[in-house]
C-alpha cells in the first residue's frame, strides 16, 4: 500500500544519514517546511518539499492524507521502562509526601520488593493484560519504539514470567519492542546477606533460561550503593555478555560509586539516570577515553524520575556541552516515575534541565534509538526506515511543543504507516 501525506507545515528530523549525536551537534535537527512524505507497505520512500512533488511522484497515489498546519516528526523512542509491573504503588507516594526517602521506603520493605511481591501473586496472562494497556496508552501518546525491563521478578520463576510477557508484547504489538534482563534490580529479603548467592542464582539458574528461549537483547544492573557493586555489576554483566547480552545499566542515581568507569569498561551501550554526577565521571562520559573503533556509551537521562522523586535533575547542560551523547526516557515504572508519556519528558528537559527543544527532540528520538540500537529501523526521517510518525495539532511552531507542556498538541500517531 502507497500513501502520500501532502501539505506538511513541518517535517521534522528528516536525515539522509543518521549518526549519534553529541555535544553541538544535538541542536542540529533538519526540516523541511512545506513537505510531502511518501510511505510504501510501512516504510518511509520519499519525503521532500512541496514543489519538489510532482518531480519525485509523478504519479500520486489513491491514498493522499492532506496534513495542512500540522508538524510531522519522528514517533519517541522510549529507551528505557519497566512498563510490565502488577499493580501501582501510591501508599509510598503518601509516605513520600510525608517526608519519607527512596531509601527509607526501601529499608521497610517497599519500592522494588514491593512491586516484587505483588509481581509474584500475578499470572502471566494478568501481566500481559495490563502491560497491553499501558503499551497502547503510550503509543498514543507518541512513543513508536521502547524498551521494557524485567527486574521485579528476583527469583527464577518471577523473572523468567516477566520476560515472556515482553516477549509476548513484541509478538503481538506494532510497535519496536527491546527486551531487557534487570534480574540484578536489588537483592532479594532471603539474599541480603549472602550477595554472592544471589548472582550465582542470577548466572547459574536464570541467565541460561534466558538466553534459551531468547528473552532479552541486553542485561542490566542497578549499581548503587545498597544494591549491586561496580564489582558486582562487571561479574553479572560479563556472563550476560557471554550469552550475547549486551549491558544497558542503572548507573548513579543517588551515588557516584564507580559505576561510570566499569560500565565504559563493559562497552556499555548506555548508563541511565545519572543525577549524580561528578566531573571525572562527565569527563569519562565524554568519550575521550573510549577507544576510536567504537561509539561510546550513551547517557540516557530520565527527568521525570527526578521530578517525582524531588531530587536534583541530571547535568544535562553540562553534559551536552561536555560532548557527551545523551538520550531520553521516560522510566515508565510505578515506583519513581509512574508516566511514559514521553511529551512531558521532552518538555521536562527544557524545562528543568535548560535543553534546547531541539535538543530535547533528538535525544528522545534518533539518540534514543541509537540506545535500542535500532537507529536503522526508527528516529529519523530517513528512506528506507518505517513511518512511525507524529501528527501535531496546529501549532505555531516547533517550541510550542515543549512550551505548552500541559496540553496534549498531538493529533494522530502512525506506526508502521497505519494509524493508531
Amino acid at each position: 500500500m502507497t500513501t502520500l501525506i501532502n501539505n506538511i507545515k513541518q517535517l521534522i528530523g528528516t536525515r539522509e544519514e543518521t549518526t549519534l549525536l553529541r555535544g553541538n551537534a544535538l541542536a542540529n535537527l533538519p526540516s523541511i517546511e512545506n513537505a510531502f512524505i511518501l510511505i510504501e507497505d510501512g516504510i518511509i520512500a520519499d519525503y521532500g518539499a512541496m514543489y519538489e512533488l510532482e518531480l519525485k511522484v509523478p504519479q500520486l497515489p489513491k491514498d493522499i492524507i492532506d496534513a495542512q498546519g500540522k508538524f510531522v516528526l519522528p514517533c519517541w523512542c522510549d529507551s528505557h521502562t519497566h512498563l510490565v509491573f502488577a499493580a501501582s504503588r501510591e501508599e509510598e507516594f503518601i509516605d513520600k509526601i510525608k517526608g519519607m526517602s527512596y531509601a527509607d521506603i526501601a529499608a521497610k520493605g517497599g519500592g522494588i520488593l514491593n512491586s516484587a511481591k505483588k509481581l509474584e501473586a500475578a499470572s502471566e496472562d494478568e501481566l500481559f493484560l495490563s502491560a497491553w494497556k499501558r503499551l497502547e496508552e503510550v503509543s498514543k501518546l507518541g512513543t513508536g519504539a521502547i524498551e521494557i525491563k524485567s527486574g521485579y521478578g528476583l527469583s527464577v520463576q518471577a523473572e523468567l514470567k516477566m520476560l515472556r510477557v515482553i516477549k509476548k508484547l513484541k509478538e503481538k504489538s506494532n510497535l519496536c519492542i527491546k527486551a531487557t534482563f534487570l534480574g540484578a534490580h536489588t537483592f532479594p529479603l532471603e539474599y541480603k546477606e549472602n550477595h554472592q548467592g544471589y548472582i550465582d542464582l542470577i548466572i547459574n539458574e536464570m541467565l541460561p533460561v534466558v538466553a534459551n528461549e531468547k528473552l532479552a537483547d541486553y542485561i542490566d544492573v542497578f549499581c548503587e550503593t545498597g544494591f549491586f557493586s561496580p564489582h558486582e555489576m562487571e561479574i553479572i554483566c560479563k556472563a550476560g555478555m557471554s550469552y550475547g547480552l549486551k549491558p544497558k545499566l542503572h548507573i548513579n542515581q543517588l551515588n557516584s560509586i564507580g559505576g561510570i568507569e566499569a560500565a565504559i569498561k563493559l562497552n556499555a551501550v548506555s548508563v541511565d539516570h545519572l543525577e549524580t554526577m561528578t566531573d571525572n565521571d562527565i569527563k569519562l562520559l565524554s568519550g575521550g577515553t573510549i577507544p576510536a573503533n567504537l561509539p561510546g556509551v550513551i547517557g540516557t537521562l530520565l527527568p521525570t524520575a527526578a521530578f517525582f522523586l524531588r531530587m536534583n535533575y541530571q547535568p544535562a547542560r553540562k553534559l551536552i556541552d561536555s560532548n557527551c551523547a545523551v538520550a531520553l526516557a521516560s522510566d515508565y515504572n510505578p515506583g519513581s516515575s509512574p508516566s511514559g508519556n514521553m511529551n512531558f519528558v521532552v518538555a521536562l528537559s527544557c524545562i528543568q534541565m535548560k535543553m534546547l527543544p531541539e535538543e530535547a527532540i533528538n535525544a528522545a528520538t534518533l539518540n534514543g534509538a541509537y540506545a535500542m540500537e535500532l537507529q536503522n529501523e526508527v528516529g529519523s526521517i530517513t528512506i528506507g526506515k518505517k513511518a512511525n510518525l507524529i501528527f501535531t495539532k496546529a501549532i505555531p511552531s516547533l517550541p510550542y511543543l515543549p512550551y505548552s507542556f500541559g496540553n496534549n498538541l498531538i493529533d494522530k500517531v502512525m506506526i508502521k504507516g497505519e494509524f493508531i
